[in-house]
């Protein structure tokens, strides 16, 4: 099961108490105070890991308690410290503050760590209180409390490509052709219920990662179909492929696709219309007449796009696609291209 969005709740432990005591030992008849001071309480720390694809284990486990500190003792003695308790989330997660909507921690690398709440600081034991008028203090504080919260987690993928596109685009079979990804594959709408996401290889030794989002139909910004459910993950992508069906069976003619398609990305997000982008033309080796794409490269001319044409099922055009999207994701990353020999 896919989750990318959980509320949990964490109590950072509360500091030890401080204590009151007097040294008693033979022949030492002014011994004094030797109250020491409480442990610490443990913190709630979360760190990033690449091997957790989903926030799946949160969402059963929702609260979670920092092992509190223990109270001072006597000769000067400083309580334990409580152990400090850490969490594990997937990368790309983004942790708030579900009152205050506040950002506390944004994990984009592996083992990146952050403290989400600290915990109470230990009381003062007595001897911290003695001073030449007052030796027989008998002052001492009380730890303080943990800091304790309620967080929302949001998962966004990381990914250096976007698949956007309708229902029966070929998102799916594209990320299956050029990726060891395998998501499922079927001729019914709403195949793909979860993001995929798979590294392509290409050049010499580089690579880029392709998030597959789940498909998208007119209204999804409203609620309909899967909704905008997923488009989270597309936020993160440093570049878009709009994947446009051109074969003869497709319900809509390309560039009133593409054009829809827009506009749901722009309804839900109007920073991922400036996107850098690129048009795909799938399936056509089942275009029967070549009008549907003429029309749609011809619009994208108009309209300064770039344009592929695939079929990842029959493993046409992918080479070139491959080439292309590698040569935007090292500009967009500032790596020098590679010149082909």
């Amino acid at each position: 099961m896919f989750v990318d969005e959980v509320r949990i709740t964490v109590r950072a432990g509360r500091g030890g108490n401080g204590i009151c005591s007097f040294r008693r030992e033979m022949f030492v008849p002014r011994g004094g105070p030797d109250g020491g001071d409480g442990g610490h309480g443990g913190d709630i720390i979360m760190t990033a890991s690449h091997r957790l694809t989903t926030l799946l284990d949160l969402r059963y486990q929702n609260q979670y308690e920092a092992q509190d500190g223990r109270a001072g003792g006597g000769s000067n003695c400083t309580g334990r410290s409580g152990e400090d308790l850490t969490i594990i989330v997937p990368v790309g997660t983004i942790v708030y503050d579900d009152q205050t909507t506040e950002v506390l921690a944004d994990f984009i690398e592996d083992g990146q760590t952050a403290v989400i709440a600290h915990g109470g600081r230990g009381g003062k034991g007595n001897s911290n209180f003695a001073t030449s008028i007052n030796r027989v203090p008998t002052k001492c504080t009380p730890g303080t409390p943990g800091d304790e919260r309620t967080l929302r987690l949001e998962l966004k993928l990381l990914a250096d490509v976007g698949l956007v596109g309708f229902p029966n685009a070929g998102k799916s079979t594209l990320i299956a052709a050029i990726s060891a990804a395998r998501p499922k594959i079927a001729d019914y709408p709403f195949t793909t219920l979860i993001p995929n996401l798979g590294v392509v290889r290409w050049g010499s030794h580089r690579s880029f990662v392709v998030a597959d989002i789940p498909g998208l139909i007119e209204g999804a910004h409203e609620g309909k179909g899967l909704g905008v459910q997923f488009l989270r993950h597309i936020q993160r992508t440093a570049f878009l492929l709009h994947l446009i069906d051109v074969s003869e069976w497709a319900a809509e003619d390309p560039i009133t696709s593409f054009e829809t398609l827009r506009r749901e990305l722009a309804a839900y997000d109007p920073t991922l219309t400036h996107r850098p982008l690129a048009v795909v033309a799938t399936k056509i080796d089942l275009l029967g007449t070549s009008e549907r794409l003429a029309e749609l490269q011809a619009y994208c001319q108009r309209e300064g796009h770039p344009c592929l044409a695939i079929s990842a099922a029959a493993n046409k055009g992918l080479n070139e696609l491959i080439a292309y999207v590698g040569k935007q994701v090292d500009m967009l990353r500032k790596i020098p291209c590679e010149t082909s020999s």
